[in-house]
């Protein structure tokens, strides 16, 4: 079963408070239309216990609650990376998403050559969509004086968020490759050496910032990394964490017909569902309709 799996995964009534003015609730949309809110009744006698003060933060509140989530890009470090024939730059790359507190900081690290490989792919793709977003050209020299790159850091922190700005390269899977692909990568060569622990927090690390994109990415962009946990956990014997990611992972895989996930991924719920004692008929039961359906016999349950 773990073989299958890791086979696949190697190959997203109207508050008292908001009684200010009827203008206000329906701009709000927050409050039901038809009824309407009365401060000196003894309908809503909320309305008129709350200060002026009370009423400005609860409305800001709502604002703060309304206003669009978006992602933003900061490189607040970088470090110098020597070997025997080669030198370069490595880019700390942090994550956020705006709109609410985003309590995980998040980030990967990639060197300029990692920044043009993604340019060059984007623009076989969105080549008059990004005219005007240029990358931060590659120097011939000094590329390693401090001047230098803290120049590159923060144009590179702008070109992310010029690539955020355009719709179509934010919705582009290449987009969430540039901040997952080599993380999963590592991950997976891990997984196969049996390094379960180290590839367990790639494979978080991996998953924090896919939560982030997904907004903007197919609902399935999830899927392989909850996959690979779910093994590593599994092989951890952290049967809770493994059961939970699995969880999670289903759903998509059944609404979106990811079949080579469907079956290992049932297979394990049922194993890790035993082992904690948790109620698993309805699993096996989809289970044996899948592997009915494969030999011919009948469809498998949607």
């Amino acid at each position: 079963t773990s073989s299958c799996l890791h086979s696949s995964v190697s190959t997203q009534t109207c508050s008292t408070f908001f009684c200010v003015s009827d203008t206000r609730q329906a701009r709000s949309g927050l409050c039901n239309p038809s009824l309407t809110c009365r401060s000196h009744t003894e309908d809503s006698p909320g309305c008129s216990s709350l200060t002026t003060k009370e009423l400005q933060q609860n409305w800001r509140a709502v604002k703060q609650r309304e206003r669009p989530v978006r992602l933003l890009f900061e490189i607040p470090s970088t470090r110098i990376v020597e070997h025997v024939l080669h030198k370069y730059v490595l880019y700390q790359v942090v994550v956020m998403r705006s709109g609410s507190f985003d309590s995980r900081r998040v980030s990967v690290e990639r060197r300029y050559s990692d920044f043009s490989r993604f340019h060059h792919k984007l623009l076989e793709e969105f080549d008059e969509e990004l005219e005007e977003v240029q990358l931060p050209r590659k120097l011939l020299s000094g590329n390693f004086s401090p001047e230098s790159i803290g120049e590159r850091r923060l144009a590179l922190q702008d070109y992310l968020a010029k690539l955020y700005a355009t719709r179509c390269v934010r919705h582009s899977p290449c987009f969430s490759a540039f901040f997952t692909e080599q993380e999963q990568r590592r991950a997976h060569g891990l997984l196969r050496a049996g390094q379960f622990r180290p590839a367990a927090e790639l494979l978080q690390t991996v998953l924090d910032i896919q939560e982030k994109l997904l907004p903007w990415q197919k609902p399935t962009l999830l899927v392989p990394a909850l996959a690979a946990l779910t093994v590593c956990y599994r092989d951890l014997d952290e049967p809770e964490q493994a059961f939970s990611a699995a969880q999670r992972a289903l759903p998509p895989v059944r609404r979106y017909g990811l079949t080579r996930y469907r079956a290992p991924l049932l297979e394990l719920l049922v194993d890790l569902g035993y082992q904690l004692g948790r109620p698993v008929a309805q699993l096996q039961d989809e289970l044996t309709a899948l592997r009915d359906a494969e030999r011919g016999r009948r469809p498998p349950t949607p």
